[in-house]
């Protein structure tokens, strides 16, 4: 069988140190899976090597049954796959619309050609203006990425992983900083605009957790010890032991 994304006995090292200790991972075409687990887990260093921008040490990643581990992380993006980041990565000097249409046209087959003026792609222009609704900024069209509010920019930041085509998408702890309002229209949007893709995110909210995700990955000392529905996971002894009964609200807000 053919997974969506697949890790087999990953590990990395830094130096002596073993950061991801055979990590086994297998997530369906369409599952919303998040990865938990207490601070210096490994969470952040497996989205790491999934999308490129480290190259494990030994095992396999696997996207669409294919091999990704060592690949660029640009081949990666190119396979299917996107990621945002803790830090949001937007162009500030750009308007809202100029992101989105920055982002789609890859996915499009225009690549790096500059034959054309970019107003008179009207394929370019109509999807841009698509995920711009998608996203809810379609009232902020022209104005400055830089100008947004924090959680403008995270839902920009979102439509512009998304624009690029990927079926999977990786969202690094994307309601970080929002307060508790922000945060729950924001994983209503997420869900909205990742309906039919693989979705992985790595988040410290629980209440974030049990709402979006379908599957939750339990990582500890880089490896995963459990993965099942949110029930099953919330139940799970060796859980609550390792992360969910042994952690204060303060550990979880501070995991990463």
């Amino acid at each position: 069988m053919s997974y969506a994304l697949e890790l087999k006995d990953l590990r990395k090292n830094f130096g002596k140190t073993e950061i991801i200790r055979g990590a086994n991972l297998a997530v369906n075409a369409g599952e919303r899976v998040a990865i938990i687990g207490p601070n210096g887990a490994g969470k952040s260093t497996l989205f790491n090597l999934i999308s490129g921008r480290f190259g494990p040490t030994s095992g396999e990643i696997l996207l669409n049954g294919q091999r990704i581990d060592h690949k660029a992380p640009y081949e990666i993006n190119r396979m299917g796959l996107s990621r945002s980041f803790q830090i949001t990565n937007i162009f500030p000097k750009l308007s809202v619309f100029e992101n989105l249409r920055c982002a789609v046209l890859w996915s499009l087959g225009y690549k790096y050609t500059f034959l054309k003026f970019l107003s008179g792609l009207k394929d370019a222009n109509e999807l841009a203006e698509k995920y711009m609704a998608m996203i809810r900024l379609d009232k902020k069209r022209d104005l400055l990425a830089m100008n947004l509010t924090y959680a403008e920019q995270r839902a920009l930041e979102i439509g512009i992983t998304i624009a690029g085509g990927a079926n999977v998408i990786l969202l690094d702890e994307p309601t970080a900083g929002m307060s508790k309002s922000e945060t729950s229209r924001f994983i209503n949007l997420i869900k909205e605009v990742t309906v039919g893709k693989t979705l992985l995110t790595v988040e410290h909210d629980m209440g974030v957790v049990f709402g979006l995700a379908d599957k939750i990955a339990v990582v500890v000392y880089g490896e995963v010890i459990a993965y099942d529905t949110p029930e099953a996971v919330r139940s799970n002894a060796r859980v609550q032991e390792a992360y969910l009964g042994a952690h204060s609200d303060e550990d979880q807000a501070g995991a990463h």
